[in-house]
């Protein structure tokens, strides 16, 4: 099902919108902006997301309310750091030819997004909880990345700052919404990416400088274009990744089976597990027979 919906996603969703923007598609001729995609790469992808987790269903034994935490808080927090770390590479490389002064600004402004995203983020979790929740912060920072990512070229540093500080209000209560519509997003991808890819959108037509922005002497003409292709992003995206999970679902199946959802797919798939300690002794009972060297199939 994984690489089924991959190889769908990037044969026919992400490239036809991606010519809209980037390719001379009537959303460019417009005058539509998403410097090195927001919407292109992240929404989009989020929408395809959403689709798969409201068609999959919750986790088994997940209730809404009560989070299930992550089996490793410092690979998170290396995974993080690398895709922050890359983000240098995606938004300046969007600039697409050396001019330093250009690319030195798109640099500052992605790392402030950044950082004011994961320090927003991380005190709303305390202003709630009393913890520091640094799982919160890693989303922030992420969120604040993809707010970024589209307005990156065309904001000044302080907008940059606003921008990551509303992407970590968006992203802390972007989360509890999930829980709240009961939809079982384990790592909060539609809030990180769903949610702020579309306020990145829309922040070209606030903070945008040159008189695209209406905080810098523009008026509400490209705010307007960027919403109409925020909704172009979601006519297109949204009915085809439900009809494309569908099909997934009633031809070579979406799900796994109850016991491999409880062994890990690490061992279904690869016949090594990273996580024993999750498997309880009576889960452990449960499991099919295997003999040695074999693992229960996916679809058992």
């Amino acid at each position: 099902a994984d690489l089924a919906y991959s190889f769908l996603t990037g044969l026919i969703i992400y490239p036809v919108f991606g010519h809209w923007v980037w390719g001379g598609g009537w959303l460019a001729e417009l005058g539509y902006l998403d410097f090195a995609g927001s919407s292109v790469v992240h929404l989009v992808g989020a929408y395809v997301g959403l689709a798969g987790t409201i068609m999959l269903g919750k986790r088994k034994d997940k209730k809404f309310g009560h989070t299930i935490r992550g089996h490793n808080i410092s690979l998170a927090a290396l995974g993080v750091f690398i895709l922050w770390l890359g983000w240098f590479g995606f938004n300046p490389g969007s600039q697409l030819n050396a001019e330093p002064k250009a690319i030195s600004l798109i640099v500052v402004t992605t790392d402030f997004a950044a950082t004011t995203g994961a320090i927003v983020a991380m005190f709303l979790a305390y202003f709630h909880t009393r913890k520091w929740d640094v799982s919160m912060a890693f989303n922030g920072a992420l969120g604040g990345l993809v707010a970024i990512t589209a307005p990156t070229a065309f904001v000044t540093p302080q907008g940059a700052l606003m921008i990551g500080a509303i992407a970590g209000v968006i992203t802390y209560y972007g989360v509890d919404l999930m829980e709240k519509l009961k939809i079982d997003d384990p790592v909060g991808a539609f809030p990180v990416h769903g949610l702020n890819g579309i306020f990145g959108v829309l922040a070209i037509g606030i903070w945008g400088v040159d008189g695209l922005g209406l905080l810098h002497g523009g008026g509400l003409t490209q705010l307007g274009i960027q919403a109409l292709g925020l909704v172009a992003a979601t006519l297109w995206t949204l009915p085809l990744a439900f009809l494309m999970f569908y099909l997934i679902s009633k031809t070579i199946g979406l799900r796994v089976s109850e016991a491999v959802e409880i062994q890990g797919i690490d061992l279904a798939y690869h016949g090594v597990g990273s996580y024993p300690e999750f498997i309880e002794n009576g889960e452990k009972d449960s499991l099919p027979p295997q003999t040695p060297g074999m693992v229960p199939s996916p679809t058992d």
